[in-house]
C-alpha cells in the first residue's frame, strides 16, 4: 500500500505542501510537471520550483507569481487572508462562484482534481464564513490572494492525483503562537478560520511566534488526510522537503515521506 506521511512540525501552507510533494516525483519528471502547471490556464499565474536551504537542509520552494507579483511579502507562507465583501473594493474581489467558474470552465485538469480543488476551497470559504458571521455567498477574496491560493491548491491536488497514495497520514500540526495581522486587524494564532478548519485535528503551539499553519494549508491537510498521528511503519521510498520563505531557528519546511506499508 502506497502511503504519504506529512510531517508538519513547522505547520503547513499551500506552497510548502506543493514543494514537498513535487520532490516526491522522480527528479526527471519535475520540470515537465512545472510546465504542465504553467499550461493549466490559471490567469496570470506562473509556477517556479526554486531550490531553497533551511538550517542546512535543501528543498524546494514552490514560488507562485500572479501577473509578476508574489503575495509572500505579507507573511512567510504566502499567506492569503480572505475577507467578506466590501462595496468600495468590489472590483478587486471574486467569490466562490467565480472560483467555481474558473475551475470548472477553464482549468485543464481531470474531473477528480477539479472536485478536490473545489472541496478544499469550499472548506476555506465555509471557515471564513463561520469566523466572520457572513454567508459563504458573501465571502469575497482579493484577486491576487485568490489566484495565489487557487494556484497552491491546484498544484497540491494535481500532485496528489499524480502520486496516487492509498493512504495519507498527517502528524499533529504545529500552528505557531502569538498574533497575525490580517484585513480585520490583529488576530490570535491560529487565525479563527484556521482554527475552525482544524477542529478535531491534533494541534499544538510553542515558542515560535507567528502563523505557521495557514487556512489553505489546513484545508489541504484536512481534505486529504485519512488520519492524524505518528509516522506509520513503512518502507521509505522517497522524501520531499517543501520550504517556506521565512527563517526561524527551526527549519521552516514541510516534510513529505512516500513509503510502502
Amino acid at each position: 500500500m502506497k502511503v504519504i506521511y506529512f510531517d508538519c512540525n513547522m505547520g503547513a501552507a499551500g506552497d510548502m505542501l506543493s514543494g514537498a510533494l513535487l520532490e516526491l516525483l522522480p527528479e526527471e519528471e519535475r520540470p515537465k510537471f512545472i510546465e504542465e502547471l504553467n499550461a493549466l490556464g490559471l490567469p496570470g499565474v506562473e509556477f517556479t520550483a526554486v531550490p531553497s536551504v533551511k538550517c542546512g537542509i535543501t528543498g524546494t520552494h514552490m514560488k507562485v507569481t500572479v501577473n509578476g507579483q508574489t503575495e509572500g511579502e505579507k507573511h512567510h507562507h504566502h499567506h492569503e487572508h480572505h475577507h467578506e465583501h466590501s462595496n468600495e473594493h468590489e472590483h478587486h474581489h471574486s467569490g466562490m462562484h467565480d472560483i467555481e467558474h474558473l475551475v470548472k470552465g477553464h482549468l485543464n485538469v481531470p474531473e477528480k482534481v477539479k472536485s478536490d480543488i473545489l472541496e478544499v476551497y469550499g472548506l476555506i470559504a465555509r471557515a471564513e464564513s463561520h469566523a466572520h458571521g457572513v454567508p459563504v455567498t458573501e465571502i469575497h477574496f482579493h484577486e491576487v490572494g485568490t489566484m495565489d491560493a487557487v494556484a497552491d491548491v491546484t498544484a497540491v491536488c494535481l500532485l496528489m492525483d499524480r502520486l496516487a497514495p492509498e493512504r495519507v497520514i498527517v502528524s499533529p500540526v504545529h500552528v505557531g503562537s502569538g498574533q497575525v495581522r490580517c484585513a480585520h486587524g490583529i488576530l490570535p494564532v491560529p487565525a479563527p478560520a484556521t482554527a475552525h478548519i482544524l477542529t478535531g485535528v491534533p494541534i499544538y503551539g510553542g515558542k515560535i511566534k507567528g502563523e505557521l499553519c495557514t487556512p489553505t494549508g489546513a484545508a489541504l491537510l484536512r481534505h486529504f488526510a485519512d488520519s492524524f498521528g505518528d509516522m506509520p511503519v513503512m518502507t521509505l521510498l522517497r522524501v520531499g522537503y517543501g520550504m517556506g520563505t521565512k527563517d526561524f531557528e527551526a527549519a521552516n519546511l514541510v516534510r513529505a515521506m512516500l513509503g510502502e506499508a
